[in-house]
């Protein structure tokens, strides 16, 4: 049957508030053995850096190892896709990026229901994201690309994480409303994406601030951020806002599990996760790569993956986005 909107809508959270409402099973000694953390990411990114980090502080907090796995491709969803064939019990979560709840609605065979499918646990953090270049670029800023761009339709491409991320969606938006022409290249994460553009294959790199360090280095200009202020670490760089285009992304996101969690468990892991949230040495990462800790625990954070479904199904429907 055809996914729509109002049939997604209609239909129970899954873990969500139900599943919180069930009268406690907690096992008892849990965690009893290590915890898989499924990051649908490459190693070496924003994202696993932050992911391990995390989980080591986290692990700290429950006495047995959260193991970072790495599932990278398809505009981040192989994690969630994943914990469809995964046991309830708590020792298989994922990282949720946005794509999550945004790739069901672009497809004509959706992989899984965002509002059915999961157990929201504990949202985290969300991205620092914005547009490089090389070093030697002909542009100076993010004006003269579009401007460029707007010139030679087609010409320019860029590099994102994947499809339906938010860094291709916000490419996309800003090509609407500058009437820009550019080209989309994908890929699994930032290693190739950077790679891509220092070695001269792609024109542009929008993704999460990995970029930073050679930005600092004098290998990469950064052109424009996304967030809904400059970015401590790079004062001089505008953000959209002050380009005239009304567009903030931070792209937020948290872990989640199977749906049908025992909600007794799902507290142990929250009351774990958010201590390791502030924990100073993820804390360091977190100020290392300019993002804001954006602590939820499951009732606040399944509430707002509803209102971001219907957000960016909207969105979607607008844009015409279809895969």
């Amino acid at each position: 049957m055809p996914f729509t909107r109002r049939h997604a809508l209609g239909r129970s959270l899954g873990l969500g508030v139900a599943a919180l409402a069930r009268p406690a099973l907690a096992q008892r000694g849990f965690p009893d053995k290590a915890i898989r953390m499924l990051v649908p990411w490459a190693p070496g990114g924003t994202t696993d850096v932050q992911m391990r980090a995390f989980c080591d502080a986290a692990s700290r907090r429950l006495g047995q190892p959260v193991v970072v796995e790495n599932k990278a491709g398809a505009g981040g969803i192989l994690g969630a896709q994943a914990l469809l064939n995964e046991r309830p019990d708590g020792y298989t979560l994922a990282q949720m990026p946005i794509s999550v709840f945004r790739i069901p609605y672009m497809s004509s065979r959706p992989p899984f229901d965002p509002l059915v499918d999961f157990t929201y646990v504990t949202h985290l953090t969300g991205y620092l994201f914005g547009v490089v270049v090389k070093a030697d670029a002909p542009w100076a800023d993010f004006p003269a690309f579009l401007a460029d761009a707007k010139a030679n339709p087609g010409k320019f491409n860029y590099g994102t994480p994947g499809v339906g991320t938010s860094l291709h969606i916000t490419m996309e938006q800003i090509a609407g409303m500058r009437d820009v022409r550019y080209v989309h290249v994908p890929f699994r994460g930032v290693a190739e994406n950077m790679g891509a553009l220092l070695g001269g294959q792609i024109h542009a790199t929008a993704d999460s601030s990995g970029w930073g360090p050679l930005v600092e280095e004098g290998r990469l200009r950064l052109l424009v951020t996304w967030g809904p202020e400059r970015a401590k670490r790079f004062p001089n760089v505008p953000t959209l806002k002050e380009l005239g285009m009304d567009i903030v992304s931070t792209s937020p996101y948290g872990v989640a599990g199977p749906k049908g969690m025992d909600p007794a468990v799902v507290r142990a892991l929250d009351t774990a996760f958010r201590a390791a949230i502030g924990d100073p040495s993820h804390a360091a990462v977190l100020d290392r790569y300019d993002m804001p800790a954006m602590a939820m625990g499951p009732e606040e954070y399944t509430g707002f993956v509803r209102r971001t479904v219907e957000e960016e199904s909207a969105m979607i429907r607008r844009m015409g986005l279809r895969l």
